[in-house]
């Protein structure tokens, strides 16, 4: 009888779950490689990506890139900051011989009369005005500074006076004004000082009540917060004394004027070929789609792009707090929040626009960004019938966003258990899209995940692409690549209803 109760088989019979080789006792041979066959060394030269150690030169490399970047750290830490003189040279003429003429101006000029007309109608009028007040002031200037002069004066009178010069940039994507006397401009990434200044606080308080007032939004002592748009979509957000210690502040997050496409996005290094082809199928195959990223990550420009691939027979709704998408679509209807009165009534919120949109009869429902209880009234919508709906919210990571959407749920009114909130959380998302801006200022997509369903009381995911960070070139541009995780999609079945079954397989292994 054997120790577990039963009795032993004959000699010689070998046991039933395998073969155990008796120990050799002195060690392995000296010929044998170490670790017998089963495990056999690894060749560390031989392995792709990899080279081999050198003890000599190795560790002084190392000792440089520490010398590196303590060097960095000590000459942030004795930089002094210089104020910024302003505008310099040829700026600073026009800008001083504007002081002159405008205050002239402005009593031979009927405001009234001046705001119907368009900016070229007006500058044709204000011509020969200009060339009285100039002799009076006994000015002389060329053809060049009068030109400069009435665009200046034009954009004094009907736009948003120093800002229309970064609004007219390109290259310029972000506007932060921090008071009169400092201005910084986003471009390629980066931040800069602009070479702008307004007259003084009330000059710059007036542009800021000129861009909320074109959307019957308000800003002053009572209600000194405000989100507005300007025409071309660009976001606006506004905030004044007494909560912004340093005079008026507005923060203008420009859009490109030419649509920005998913292709777009892959040839400036954003993504891989093989994802843009797996998010084109998941804008087309109407996947319920979540965007997730950091404050300007690049997640609205993500969700326009996506939106290209809606087809153009469906009908769309987009709910926001303030209306920056821009869809590619014929038959797209944008709905907008309304703020509460001095009163405090009359708010219409996002939630109240949601369940409204759905007597609409929406294909598919779009949120800019979701921030509160709103995310259950889009979960709903997705269950009912509107496959395709997206939205935006602020996470690190994939992960971190499923955490978010049941906490939002969470700070409503909504009495029911978590459990539920995770199961409806993976019933009707599919794809999150997980954007970041790095550190050099790219913005690239560095996940898409897929949500598979529950698991316990846990929501089951898994990665379709990921991007890998690997180093950084000489010039600080971050080095890496994007990996297809080569696993099968869980939504093949969503593609193949829509007859995109074999390339979206294709493009995620």
């Amino acid at each position: 009888m054997s120790a577990f109760g039963r009795k032993n088989g004959p000699a010689g019979i070998k046991p039933g779950f395998g073969v155990a080789r008796p120990m050799q006792g002195g060690g392995a041979p000296k010929d044998e490689p170490r670790g017998g066959d089963q495990f056999p060394p690894l060749d560390i030269a031989a392995l792709p990506g990899e080279t081999s150690f050198d003890p000599l030169t190795a560790p002084t490399s190392q000792m440089q890139r520490n010398a590196d970047a303590i060097q960095r750290l000590s000459d942030r830490a004795n930089h002094e900051h210089v104020a910024d003189a302003g505008p310099q040279g040829f700026e600073a003429s026009v800008h001083k011989i504007k002081e002159q003429v405008l205050p002239r101006l402005l009593e031979r000029v009927d405001p009234e009369a001046a705001a119907t007309l368009t900016k070229d109608e007006l500058a044709e009028e204000f011509r020969p005005i200009i060339m009285e007040v100039l002799a009076e002031l006994k000015l002389t200037l060329n053809r060049r500074e009068q030109f400069a002069l009435e665009k200046v004066l034009v954009d004094e009178l009907l736009g948003l006076g120093p800002l229309e010069e970064l609004l007219s940039d390109p290259d310029v994507t972000d506007i932060m004004v921090n008071g009169p006397d400092q201005t910084y401009i986003e471009k390629k990434g980066k931040l800069i000082i602009a070479p702008i200044k307004f007259r003084d606080e009330e000059h710059l308080f007036q542009i800021a009540q000129r861009i909320v007032s074109k959307v019957g939004r308000r800003v002053d002592q009572t209600t000194p917060l405000a989100d507005a748009r300007l025409p071309d979509g660009s976001r606006v957000n506004v905030i004044v004394p007494p909560l912004s210690l340093r005079g008026t502040a507005i923060s203008i997050r420009k859009f490109s004027a030419k649509p920005i496409t998913i292709d777009m996005l892959s040839q400036w290094g954003a993504m891989s070929p093989k994802m843009a082809t797996a998010l084109k199928i998941a804008g087309a195959c109407r996947f319920n789609i979540v965007i997730s990223g950091g404050t300007g990550s690049g997640k609205t420009t993500m969700l326009n792009a996506l939106s290209k691939m809606i087809d153009p027979g469906e009908r769309v709704l987009t709910i926001e707090d303030a209306a920056e998408l821009r869809l590619q679509q014929p038959h797209w209807l944008p709905l907008e929040t309304r703020p509460a009165n001095l009163e405090g009534n009359g708010a219409i919120t996002i939630g109240d626009l949601v369940k409204n949109a759905l007597r609409m009869r929406p294909d598919r429902i779009i949120l800019g960004e979701i921030r509160g209880a709103e995310c259950f009234d889009l979960l709903a919508a997705m269950n009912t019938g509107h496959d395709g709906s997206m939205c935006t919210l602020h996470a690190n990571s994939p992960r971190e966003c499923l955490g978010r959407m049941e906490n939002m749920i969470l700070m409503g009114d909504i009495k029911i258990p978590k459990e539920a909130i995770s199961k409806q959380i993976a019933d009707s998302v599919d794809l999150i899209i997980q954007v970041k801006r790095l550190r050099d200022g790219s913005r690239r997509i560095t996940n898409v995940t897929e949500v598979i369903g529950m698991e316990g009381d846990v929501i089951v995911t898994q990665e379709l692409f990921k991007f890998e960070y690997h180093d950084e070139d000489d010039s600080g541009k971050i080095v890496g690549e994007y990996r297809s995780m080569g696993l099968r999609p869980y939504t093949l079945d969503k593609a193949r209803m829509f007859g995109f079954d074999q390339p979206f397989l294709e493009a995620c292994l």
